[in-house]
């Protein structure tokens, strides 16, 4: 499980001065923690909550505590604007919103168990295989849902964004994370 543990701290990575290849390798680590996810998942089943688990179940929960709400934020704030924009998106915009509500729904759902676990407590069979099937429910939601905006929205928004947008965006993400931003234009 540490091993586990070495590929998710080692996932790609993206600086504020390229903020869509930053949103993309957040899909990827997001990925990355899924899959995580998933082998924690059939190690409980054979080990319980022990310290590797335990270990596993924090780094899944920092990740979709921290970095998934600001790169939902930083999707809402900036992409979503140009798919309002225009009438031919419009509907995209809608369905990115959606996806995240129903996505923070579930997340809610299927966190007390993680967080439970992370702090050393996994629950007798039928408890644990309701907490299993809550996150394989989120787990494919959260996949779908990042394998549509990368294939759709991502290359929809780099023909309608230049250096000087990709600069702006950049440094608000920055800001918002409370980190310099020193590229230049």
């Amino acid at each position: 499980m540490s091993a586990a543990l070495d590929a998710l701290q080692s996932s790609p990575g993206a600086g504020f001065d390229q903020p869509l290849d930053m949103l993309e390798a957040c899909h990827e680590r997001l990925r990355r923690s899924l899959a995580l996810l998933e082998r924690l998942s059939a190690h409980v089943n054979t080990q319980g909550a022990d310290r590797p688990a335990q270990d596993a179940a924090r780094d899944v929960l920092r990740y979709f505590d921290l970095a998934a709400p600001h790169h939902h934020r930083d999707e809402e704030l900036h992409l979503l604007p140009l798919l309002q924009a225009d009438p031919a998106t419009q509907a995209w915009a809608q369905q990115v919103l959606s996806d995240h509500a129903q996505l923070a729904q579930a997340w809610a759902a299927a966190r007390p168990a993680l967080a439970g676990l992370s702090q050393g407590h996994w629950p007798p069979a039928q408890g644990a295989a309701c907490a299993q099937a809550q996150w394989a429910q989120w787990s494919q939601a959260l996949l779908a849902h990042a394998a549509w905006e990368d294939a759709v929205i991502y290359p929809w928004v780099r023909q309608q964004v230049g250096p000087a947008d990709l600069h702006t965006i950049g440094q608000e993400m920055a800001q918002r994370r409370g980190v310099s931003h020193a590229s230049p234009v």
